[in-house]
């Protein structure tokens, strides 16, 4: 425990550090696989669109006696094809239905008011239409245009050109990961969802700053010693922000937790469901993309400049020749016991007198 306490101070100072950036191609793999596995939901089943989006009607009525069974069999008896039926909480059961004709709206209204035992002003009925969906679809996009415009000029001015697209390369790497994930899990894409994407966005930006940040106090001025390459100082940065990454996904990630629990799981309230499962995968994917995606990324794009390359080359040689003196200078022996080479000094002898 005591080890732990102090894992932060001995990160920062870099007495321990974990070797991110040279491990890049790692972190590459590993995303990669996940991205083709999203693209591989995304194109091949799909996203399934909730009836804000592709346009429909909704039927929701409250028992306690029926199921979702028994309203699926009413919604097919009507005439409905492919119902959606869910259950969201204290008795409430949701018919999702493609856009319906008149008689049949009324006919299926009927038939739930009388499998549910209930009147049929009991059932609630919202009819959405298919241009509304697409101005909300329309608006999400034109908000995440704005969004990583603004992103990028504010790195660009703030840090620098690199700084922004490895930024980017870590948004779009969110952004891709959690509609992947709601393609392959089959999750319904409401308004709520969208909220979430967006709003992981500018958490993915935070942790992503608050990193370059400190690689920026730590560059500074780099090319006038031999000590670190850029990506050496970039990967110190990282190890001494760490603690803090973790410590703030945590605490952001326990509330979300809580809601997509309490509020989806308990309660059976699919808005907070939608809201809460998008932030929960994008916060997740977020740190990770700080950490293992964004700096990565920086320093192969810092590594390419001239004066970088000097100066990695000059730190390697310096490295070299630090380890040639210590080979030189210390001999280490079967029993872990270290011994200094050079001539021996031995003991003066006393005169026969002092004796």
């Amino acid at each position: 425990m005591s080890k732990l306490g102090t894992l932060g101070g001995r990160l920062y100072r870099g007495d321990v550090s974990f070797d991110f950036v040279g491990r890049k191609k790692l972190w590459y793999t590993l995303s990669g696989v996940i991205l083709i596995l999203a693209a591989v939901g995304l194109f091949g089943r799909g996203l399934n669109l909730g009836i804000e989006f592709k346009g429909g009607a909704e039927f929701q009525v409250v028992s306690s006696t029926s199921g979702v069974d028994q309203a699926k069999a009413v919604a097919i008896a009507a005439g409905v094809e492919n119902p959606i039926v869910t259950q969201l909480g204290n008795g409430t059961i949701r018919v999702q239905t493609p856009e319906l004709l008149q008689d049949v709206r009324n006919t299926l209204v009927a038939n739930l008011a009388t499998a549910f035992n209930v009147d049929q002003g009991e059932v609630r009925v919202q009819i959405v239409g298919p241009s509304w969906g697409s101005d909300i679809t329309g608006k999400a996009i034109n908000a995440l245009i704005v969004f990583l415009i603004l992103v990028s000029l504010f790195l660009a001015v703030m840090f620098e050109w690199r700084m922004a697209v490895a930024a980017l390369v870590a948004l779009v790497h969110d952004v891709v990961i959690t509609i992947g994930i709601y393609a392959l899990t089959g999750f319904e894409v409401t308004p709520a969802t969208v909220i979430g994407v967006l709003t992981i966005l500018g958490f993915s930006l935070y942790d992503t700053v608050v990193v370059f940040d400190k690689v920026k106090e730590n560059t500074k001025n780099i090319t006038r010693q031999n000590r670190f390459s850029y990506s050496g100082a970039a990967n110190l940065a990282l190890n001494q922000t760490l603690v803090r990454s973790i410590n703030t996904s945590i605490v952001a990630l326990l509330p979300v937790t809580a809601i997509l629990i309490v509020g989806a799981g308990l309660l059976g309230a699919g808005t907070l469901r939608d809201l809460s499962l998008s932030l929960f995968v994008g916060m997740l994917a977020g740190t990770y993309s700080s950490i293992a995606i964004a700096t990565p990324v920086l320093a192969q794009l810092k590594e390419r400049e001239p004066e970088m390359k000097a100066l990695a080359k000059r730190a390697t040689n310096k490295s070299a020749a630090v380890a040639s003196a210590l080979d030189v200078s210390v001999v280490t022996q079967p029993n872990s016991q270290v011994y200094e080479t050079g001539p021996r000094n031995q003991p003066r002898r006393k005169s026969r007198s002092k004796r």
